[in-house]
Order: C-alpha cells, then sequence, then structure tokens
C-alpha cells in the first residue's frame, strides 16, 4: 500500500528535459528567454506606458498634497523620474558589454557554422538591448514630462547626462553596421549638432519670462540651436533649462566641479562653456561670475547679449 495520499499515475509523471516538464514550465512561469538569448516579447504599449506612469505621478500628488510630508513630494517625484534613468544607463552599460562582445567574435570568427550563430545571436540580443533602453527613455521622458506638470520644473539629474537615442528599428543588420551605429549614437547624444548658444544668470534672478523671451529670439535666429547653461538649481539657469525641455531643444548642462576646483568652480565651468565654442552667450543679472563670463566672451569675440540691465 502507497503511503503517497495521492500518487501520480504513471503516464501522467512527466520526466526531467520532456516536453511536457517543458509545457508545465511555461504554464507555471510564463515565457522565460536564456541568459545568452534575445527576449521575444513585445514592448509596453507607448499609451498604456504613458497612462500608467501619469497614474503614479497623480496617485502621488493627490496623497501627499495638504499633508505634513508635502514638503518631501518634490524629492520623491523627482525620483521616480530616476529610477527609469538610472534603468536605462544599467541597459546602456549592457550595451557596451554587447559591443565588446561583437568585437570578440568578429575576431574569431572562422568560417564555422557555431561562430556564425554566435555572433548573430549577440547582434540580435544588442539590437534587443536598444529597444529596452529607448524603452525605459520613454517611460523617463514620460515621467520628465509629469514631474514638470506637477512642479512646474525641468527635471534634470543632479549628475552626469541626459540623452535620448532613436529606436533601432531594421529588421536585419549587420554587425559592423551595429557597431559603427552604436559610436555615432553615442557622439550624436553627447555632442548634439547645432548652434551653440550659452546661457548663465543668477540663482536669484527670477523673471522667468524674460529669460524664455531672450532665448526665443535666439532661437528665431538660430533654429538649430543647442542650448548650453550652468545647470543651476534656481534663477535664470533653471528657467532656460525648463524653457529647453518645452522647446524640445537639446541642452548641456555645464555644472561647477566643486570637489576638484573649490572656490574656482563656476569660473572653471565659465571656461569650459567657452571652450565648446558659442555662437552667442546670454547673460542676465547674477554675481561676479556672470560678469567674468561676459567678460571672457567678449575678449574671444563671441557676441553677448546683456541683459543685466533687466530687474529680476
Amino acid at each position: 500500500m502507497s503511503l503517497d495520499p495521492d500518487p501520480v499515475p504513471p503516464h501522467h509523471a512527466p520526466e526531467p528535459g520532456s516536453t511536457a516538464y517543458l509545457l508545465q514550465e511555461l504554464q507555471l512561469f510564463g515565457y522565460r528567454p536564456f541568459d545568452n538569448e534575445p527576449d521575444a516579447r513585445p514592448l509596453p504599449d507607448a499609451q498604456l506606458a504613458g497612462g500608467a506612469i501619469a497614474d503614479i505621478f497623480d496617485a502621488m500628488a493627490t496623497c501627499l498634497a495638504d499633508t505634513r510630508i508635502e514638503p518631501d513630494l518634490e524629492d520623491l517625484l523627482w525620483n521616480i523620474v530616476n529610477i527609469f534613468h538610472r534603468a536605462g544607463e544599467r541597459v546602456e552599460r549592457s550595451l557596451d558589454d554587447n559591443e565588446q562582445l561583437q568585437r570578440k567574435l568578429q575576431r574569431e570568427q572562422d568560417g564555422s557554422e557555431i561562430r556564425s550563430v554566435e555572433l548573430e545571436r549577440a547582434t540580435a540580443e544588442g539590437i534587443t538591448l536598444i529597444e529596452r533602453r529607448d524603452a525605459m527613455e520613454f517611460f523617463r521622458e514620460a515621467a520628465a514630462d509629469q514631474f514638470r506638470l506637477h512642479l512646474r520644473k525641468a527635471w534634470m539629474p543632479r549628475t552626469g547626462s541626459r540623452t535620448n537615442h532613436k529606436a533601432l528599428t531594421a529588421s536585419v543588420i549587420d554587425s559592423r553596421d551595429f557597431l559603427d551605429r552604436r559610436l555615432r549614437e553615442k557622439a550624436a547624444a553627447l555632442l548634439p549638432a547645432g548652434t551653440r548658444i550659452a546661457l548663465s544668470g543668477g540663482n536669484a534672478f527670477g523673471d522667468h519670462r524674460a529669460v524664455w523671451d531672450a532665448l526665443d529670439k535666439a532661437r528665431g535666429r538660430y533654429p538649430d540651436m543647442v542650448l548650453l547653461h550652468g545647470g543651476g538649481a534656481a534663477g535664470a539657469e533653471r528657467a532656460a533649462a525648463c524653457w529647453a525641455e518645452n522647446r524640445e531643444v537639446p541642452q548641456v548642462a555645464f555644472r561647477p566641479d566643486w570637489a576638484k576646483h573649490r572656490n574656482a568652480a563656476p569660473f572653471k565651468r565659465n571656461d569650459a562653456m567657452l571652450e565648446a565654442m558659442p555662437a552667442g552667450v546670454i547673460v542676465f543679472a547674477g554675481t561676479g561670475i556672470q560678469d567674468s563670463l561676459a567678460d571672457k566672451a567678449r575678449k574671444l569675440g563671441i557676441p553677448v547679449w546683456d541683459q543685466r540691465g533687466k530687474p529680476g
């Protein structure tokens, strides 16, 4: 007599590695790709994803408004955007590893089918990683839009860059073309093409309309404008970041490196901004930092649009 209260009939018991076992796993856990193969499942629907992000922000703002936790709301919402920003950076690092793997497999090609399949698989995995990165950037941009709507501020990372990449939609692509595309993407993302216009102003400058008007005039003159600014957390430079976000103009934030340059950090930042060779510099009221930038720009022959006479 068996001690098992519910014995499994022999013809129902799956053997290890059998088709029945695989089907049972799929029923229990769904599709699970192996580590070395691309994921064939679809990307999230853009409309549903955007709605989900809006719901998250609406729920947090409604829950915390008019409570003692409301002073923490900005930081909490900033971190929601940052979750997707960091996730995209992690996928980008995986892309770098995939790039090195493809280069290694290219060197090892000997005409055999095994080596060829390995390279094809690595290329397919790289394309999947690009799509994942672009999806994370979509989530980040949707969250950044909600951050701006709720707080009337542009979302900016506290360190590093915020870059956007176009999705790779080609169904068939050669490994070497894929790697060359990655190099072009990196260069374009970190060094946006266009006419560079620099802006600087003090943190106490509060007339955002004057900032937006000046930038609109500059963009009218240079439709391919790229905005360079000091990445200030308030004042003219914060307003400029919001303008660039709203107008979808590429922006590069030159933040002072306080740890390296200490008190000279803002002036070293000015030098770095001018080394980018802007076509013009817009200066609003501030401190000696703005005065120094205007003086150095004039000495280099760079046109200065002096707005320091405007009350802020």
